[in-house]
């Protein structure tokens, strides 16, 4: 009943909030004599601090208007060009000058670990000035019904390479943190099955290929519980009314708080300082605002998919072990010969340690020596490796270029295999 009384609590409050939030524009209505006073500055923002801690933060919008491409600054489209119960695969349709040719075709897979995939907001507004970007939408699995069946690891892998099938020939895929294991396996069976529309070139970046390998708090929590502690600790059903009424889930508000846990004092520490400059009226809570904005939105996993991707992935290691299965039959990383191979991860990554990305280097043994790279980012953690002024700087750049060089419509000198810090190893 956790969920139900969450929701209830949720409900309840709801009056409350709307009160704040009424509140809170009075006092800030420069026709209140007391908007420009401390007294009226400090009520406002004790009013907008109880609605943005009591509220549930809806799914963002990409809101990617324009890119500028060359010394040109073109529209951008965001449309949907393929559908599943479970994802969408959005398209950010620039309107490229007719004398440009082709930019590199690449496909995004966001990940699926209870943010939505505006968190990689950042990337697809890095990549667009030179590359046609596609990316998976997924979909909270509190508002898909019951009657739409289920979703797991192995439907992961199928909606991959659904997409590469839908994109077609010379599609470059970037897998983004915990898609890097499915991708990867995905890439596999396509080799194996000699799919002529493999992937042309495979990016992971910050994923958990093996996560024996400098293990970070995530992945010791993982290997101290039980997969049945998990099901019996963080998997509940959804609540009536939403459309997926009794469907199980590992809930958007449960990953939230572990998130939060992860860094609480960093947290506090930044809503005190929002709270501060609330009063001061600087000018700086705008920043806050956009961030906390997309990090407390959250979306709801399925249940299967959740728990299988703790036991393949965190429990077991079946995918450096040789073992992880897909539709019962075992996944292959040495069947990947065609499908060129970058992997990036972050000095100071606290979820996927220095290293558990680079061992997917190791067991795809038999792509040539020229056809991969690894690349060491410098003084970032996690979500420095896609997104910030260093992934625009010094990571996005190597991405384009790796993209290109392995592109299966053009022939381009060799790069260097590993990279750190920005030298070549």
């Amino acid at each position: 009943m956790f969920y139900q009384l969450y929701e209830l609590n949720h409900a309840a409050m709801a009056p409350f909030r709307a009160a704040a939030d009424i509140m809170r524009f009075a006092y800030a209505n420069p026709l209140n004599p007391f908007s420009n006073t401390p007294f009226g500055r400090t009520m406002a923002a004790s009013l907008e601090m109880f609605e943005r801690t009591t509220r549930r933060y809806g799914k963002p919008e990409f809101g990617l208007k324009q890119t500028t491409i060359g010394d040109r600054t073109v529209s951008v489209r965001e449309e949907v060009v393929w559908s599943r119960p479970f994802c969408n695969l959005l398209h950010f349709a620039r309107s490229v000058p007719a004398a440009r040719g082709n930019d590199p075709r690449i496909l995004i897979v966001a990940p699926m670990s209870g943010h939505y995939a505006t968190l990689l907001r950042g990337t697809v507004e890095a990549l667009l000035p030179s590359a046609d970007i596609y990316i998976t939408d997924w979909i909270d699995a509190r508002m898909v019904p019951m009657t739409e069946g289920t979703f797991d690891f192995d439907d992961y892998v199928d909606y991959v390479i659904e997409m590469l099938h839908f994109l077609g020939h010379d599609t470059h895929v970037i897998a983004v943190c915990q898609p890097s294991v499915p991708v990867l396996a995905a890439a596999a069976v396509m080799e194996e099955a000699r799919d002529p529309l493999s992937p042309a070139s495979m990016t992971l970046m910050g994923g958990p290929i093996d996560t024996r390998i400098n293990p970070t708090a995530v992945n010791k929590l993982a290997q101290e519980r039980s997969l049945q502690w998990f099901s019996d600790n963080v998997i509940m059903n959804v609540p009536w009314p939403q459309p997926g009424f009794m469907r199980p889930v590992y809930p958007g508000f449960l990953q939230l708080s572990g998130f939060m846990s992860m860094n609480l004092d960093r947290h506090l520490v930044a809503h005190k300082e929002f709270f501060m400059h609330l009063v001061k009226n600087d000018g700086e809570p705008e920043r806050h605002r956009d961030f906390y904005d997309e990090y407390l939105a959250v979306m709801d996993l399925t249940a299967e998919f959740y728990l299988q991707t703790v036991e393949e992935v965190f429990i077991k290691h079946s995918l450096p072990k040789g073992e992880l299965m897909h539709r019962g039959k075992r996944v292959d990383p040495a069947a990947i010969r065609n499908v060129a191979l970058l992997t990036v991860e972050g000095e100071n990554d606290d979820i996927s340690g220095v290293g558990q990305t680079m061992a997917a280097q190791t067991i795809c043994v038999n792509i040539p020596e020229d056809m991969r790279m690894h690349y060491l980012q410098p003084d970032v953690g996690h979500y420095g490796v896609f997104n910030g002024s260093r992934f625009r700087r010094e990571i996005a750049p190597r991405i384009i270029n790796f993209v290109r060089q392995h592109s299966r419509s053009a022939v381009r000198p060799p790069l260097p295999r590993v990279i750190k810090g920005g030298r070549a190893g």
